[in-house]
Parts: structure tokens; C-alpha cells; sequence
């Protein structure tokens, strides 16, 4: 991050530091006066200075209207400001402009975060502007914008008041949301055709299901591991959207079964926290605290919302908030990550840029390396860090647990829960879009690449090897395997199995078409 520190701020800048606001979600584009009109870029932020000229007045509307002019409105920054100062500046504006599109754009985005009301002028006029400048950040499609009479206002906010996160569209942001998932796919099957692609595509489901599991620190467990792939290969793209409550229980009993301590599926009951628990076992570590459990419904319907109102647009941005925002919600408890790895293939798939029975093997590639580990961790932490670090004096955990009525029993107090509401409300999933974009190129082009090429390479081998001695698929398919796993080496087992391996010319003949087809 550049470092956008100054004596003389201007826009969110100025109103940050005059009502000493802290921010979890960033600003995109920062303003101060300067000697000279300079733009300075690091990444997806850019500082702008300007000349003395266009100085505000030194009034929170001035530098409000500067804002919305010249940055890129952040919701979280209103409403925290709006909660000090309350409806009186606001109100004094709009009634001494009643037909700005400015005055006009405020007053109604006070009463949507807020939910009170503003008294509105009789002489109130103007042509219908967006609340939003869709130049600058994801909104709704235009048949789902609402047209707001009372204010004149196109309402293109895509979710709702409890929740609507926040998604600018950078140049970073634009490119990964124009990710072609479609022509990739079709790509990989002009080189391979449709039938490897699909047998490359079950393989890959049981794979993306482990892995899903690694990433939690379950990958041993077989049953679960199976179960959770026949749900994927099942339920992708199909139904309604798992959001709703219902649809939410159906699917998390599916990939739980029947052996779990929750007393109930569905929307949980009782606090959540990611965690863990330093090496010498007396402290635990919370990386990220979820809205409390009276919340989630809201939030829910707010993706639910979005998701619906920003139908047509980039599947992969909609993949990557339905995820990532489900994730941050952590409406369940036990399974949440999971569902938020499962809702990246079903909404590529309602959205027919993958089509049954391919699963991009998302969790695989996460779980794979180290490395992409730890950058699915760093994107997580986008909005956790700043999160945590603004309650880390408001929670505790008790020396008594609590049972809720889920079965889960806990211990955390977490009464302060309103100090981050906003930050929950309409956190920003910018840079998830980018994260998921390149991950899924990744997906693409390397694994199921290599997967696809791996499968035609065995079919040739299989062949070949059948050419030189008969034998079932099933011999030839473990003489691959083990040849392969062993780097050439006889294993006593296999040629136990097999003797006619045993002759030296048949190895030699076997193993050299092998390596040919594999090299």
C-alpha cells in the first residue's frame, strides 16, 4: 500500500480524520492538495493531489460531495460517519439543493444505510441519477435497477442494506472479471475431445473433493471425502442457489451426513470464530470473528439479492462473491468451507460457462503446494486482518461455555459486535474477484491441461503395452502406475503379481514404451 499520508486531505481523507474513523475496507482513491495536480498509482490505489484551487469548503457536505465526485464512494465510510453526526447535515443539504444530483444521491443513500427518513422538499426536482456511478463499481443490471420516486434516484445498489459488498472496478478488477472460462474450456476440448475432457472431469471431482477436505486438515477421510464428490457431481448448478435457509440445511446434511455433533441443520445458532491453537496448546489465535447468529438470515438475502440483481454480468466476479461473501458470513456450524468452495463451480454453472459434468477442481489447486496455500490464506485475510484488529479489545472468552441451541457449545463473548457491523455490511471483495480469476486460469490451463494430457498418454501406453503382451486393462492400467511411481525400478510385488515381467526383453519393451509416451 502507498503511502497516501498528508497534512492536508481532502474527500474520505478529510472526513476520516475529522471524525476520527477507522476503516476496514480501503479506499480505492485518496485526495489531498498538493503543490501541483500529480497522480500517484501503487497497484489498485491511486492518491491524487490537487492544486488549491479545488479545495472543499471545509464542511463535511463539501468534502462529502468531493467524495462522490471524485473517489470511489465507500459505503462503510458513510455509514460510520453518519452514525456520529447523524441526518441534520445531510438534510440541511438536500432542502438547500433539492434538485442537485448530489444533495439528491446522499439523501438517499442516508435513509437506504441507515433506515430512517429524511423529510423531503416540495420543490424537490431533477432527472433520475444513479446512486451509484457504475464507471466505478459493480451494480445492478439495468432491468434490475428500481427507480426511486421519492428522491429521483436510479437505485442500482446490486444487495441490500445488511449486506452489499463493495466491488470497484479497477483495471486489475475489470480484466479478471472478462476471464473467457467458456473459450478455455472449449479450447482444451478441441485439443482433447469431449470424451477425455469428461472422464478427465471424474477423476478431477473425487480430487476436487479430498483436496476440499486437505484444506481443513481432513484429507484421510475417505467416506467423507467420496460423499462430498457425489454431492458436487449431483447438485452443481442445480435447483435454486444454496442461500436460502432451506436449500442451506439440505445441502450441509448432504455433505455431513449423519454423524456430526449439530443438532440441527441450517443457518447456526451460536457464535463462530476461525482459529487456531499455538504449538504449546495454552493460547488460541482468532484469525476472523463471523456476524453473530441473528444476523446471518439478513446477510444471506443480501447476497441473495446480489446475486440475482447482477444476473448477465461476469461469472466469474458472481462465483467469486457468492464464495468468498458466504465464507465471510460463516452462516453454518460445521461445513462452511465446503459450500463456499462448492458455490464457485454451481454459479459457473448457472451461468453456463461450465457445463455438466466438469468441476473445476478449485480446492486442488489451493491444497496443492504451499505456496497457494498460503495465498488462499493472504485473500482471506483482506478482510479479516483489518477486521480483527479493530475488535481486538471488545472480545473474550469466558471461562464458561455456553450450549446454543445447535448442540455447539462455546465459550466466546463477543457483545460488541455492533463496533464492526459496517465493515460486515459492505466489505470489499475486490481483489477476491482478481484472486479468483487468476486461480482459475490456473485451474484451466494447468491442471485439467495435465490431467487431460495424463489420461491420453495412459490410453497410449494401455495400448501399447497390450501390443506387446496381452492383458487386461487392469494389468496394464497397474504396470503404468507402478512404473511411473517407482521411476523404472522392479517392484517385487508387481512381478510377483505378474511373472510374465520377469523376462528381462518384455520389461525392457514395456518399460521403453512407457517412457516414450510419457517423456
Amino acid at each position: 500500500m502507498m503511502n497516501t499520508s498528508t497534512s492536508d486531505p481532502i474527500g474520505a481523507a478529510w472526513l476520516i480524520r475529522y471524525a476520527s474513523i477507522e476503516l476496514v475496507s480501503p479506499l480505492y482513491i485518496t485526495s489531498s492538495i498538493g503543490g501541483r495536480r500529480q497522480t500517484y498509482k501503487e497497484g489498485n490505489v491511486i492518491h491524487n493531489a490537487y492544486q488549491e484551487t479545488a479545495r472543499p469548503l471545509d464542511t463535511i457536505i463539501a468534502h462529502l460531495q468531493f467524495h462522490m465526485r471524485h473517489e470511489v464512494l465507500n459505503l462503510e465510510l458513510l455509514v460510520r460517519l453518519f452514525e456520529q453526526i447523524g441526518a441534520d447535515d445531510v438534510q440541511a443539504w438536500v432542502n438547500a439543493e433539492p434538485t442537485g444530483s448530489y444533495a439528491r444521491r446522499m439523501a438517499f443513500l442516508y435513509e437506504w444505510l441507515m433506515d430512517k427518513e429524511l423529510a423531503v422538499s416540495s420543490n424537490l426536482g431533477g432527472n433520475y441519477v444513479d446512486a451509484l456511478d457504475t464507471k466505478k463499481m459493480v451494480t445492478s443490471s439495468p432491468e434490475h435497477i428500481i427507480k426511486n420516486a421519492r428522491w429521483r434516484i436510479n437505485d442500482n445498489l446490486a444487495g441490500t442494506r445488511h449486506f452489499c459488498p463493495m466491488l470497484v472496478k479497477t483495471e486489475a478488477f475489470t480484466q479478471a472479471a472478462a476471464l473467457d472460462i467458456a473459450t478455455m474450456v472449449e479450447k482444451l476440448n478441441d485439443e482433447f475431445g469431449q470424451d477425455l475432457l469428461m472422464r478427465a472431469s471424474v477423476w478431477m471431482t473425487l480430487r476436487e473433493s479430498k483436496a476440499s477436505f486437505t484444506i481443513e486438515g481432513e484429507g484421510k477421510e475417505l467416506k467423507r471425502i467420496e460423499r462430498f464428490a457425489e454431492v458436487m457431481a449431483r447438485r452443481t448448478g442445480k435447483g435454486d442457489i444454496p442461500l436460502d435457509p432451506e436449500s442451506l440445511a439440505e445441502l450441509q446434511q448432504e455433505i455431513l451426513g449423519s454423524k456430526t455433533v449439530i443438532q440441527q441443520y441450517g443457518i447456526r445458532q451460536s457464535p463462530v470464530f476461525v482459529s487456531h491453537t499455538q504449538v504449546n496448546g495454552f493460547k488460541e489465535i482468532v484469525h476472523y470473528i463471523a456476524p453473530p447468529s441473528e444476523d446471518i438470515a439478513y446477510k444471506l438475502t443480501g447476497l441473495q439479492a446480489l446475486m440475482k440483481k447482477t444476473e448477465g454480468q461476469s461469472a466469474l466476479m458472481r462465483s467469486a462473491v457468492a464464495s468468498f461473501a458466504f465464507v465471510y458470513i460463516h452462516p453454518l456450524a460445521d461445513g462452511n468451507g465446503r459450500v463456499h468452495r462448492f458455490l464457485i463451480n454451481d454459479v459457473l454453472r448457472r451461468d453456463q460457462v461450465i457445463h455438466e459434468p466438469i468441476i473445476l477442481p478449485i480446492s486442488q489447486a489451493i491444497a496443492e503446494h504451499p505456496s497457494d496455500r498460503h495465498a488462499y490464506d493472504k485473500i482471506l485475510d483482506r478482510v479479516s486482518v483489518p477486521l480483527m484488529r479493530q475488535i481486538r479489545d471488545h472480545y473474550r472468552f469466558d471461562k464458561q461455555a455456553v450450549t446454543y441451541p445447535d448442540g455447539i457449545r462455546s465459550n466466546l463473548n463477543f457483545a460488541d459486535s455492533h463496533l464492526i457491523q459496517p465493515a460486515w455490511r459492505f466489505m470489499d471483495l475486490t481483489p477476491h474477484v482478481q484472486y479468483l480469476s487468476g486461480l482459475i486460469a490456473h485451474v484451466i490451463e494447468k491442471e485439467m491441461h495435465n490431467e487431460s494430457q495424463y489420461l491420453r498418454q495412459h490410453d497410449h501406453a494401455r495400448l501399447a503395452i497390450k501390443e506387446i503382451v496381452e492383458m487386461p486393462n487392469s494389468y496394464a492400467d497397474r504396470i503404468i502406475r507402478s512404473m511411473l511411481q517407482n521411476k523404472g525400478a522392479k517392484s517385487n510385488k508387481l512381478l510377483q503379481d505378474y511373472p510374465f515381467l520377469a523376462n528381462e526383453a518384455v520389461w525392457d519393451d514395456v518399460f521403453s514404451v512407457v517412457v516414450e509416451i510419457f517423456k
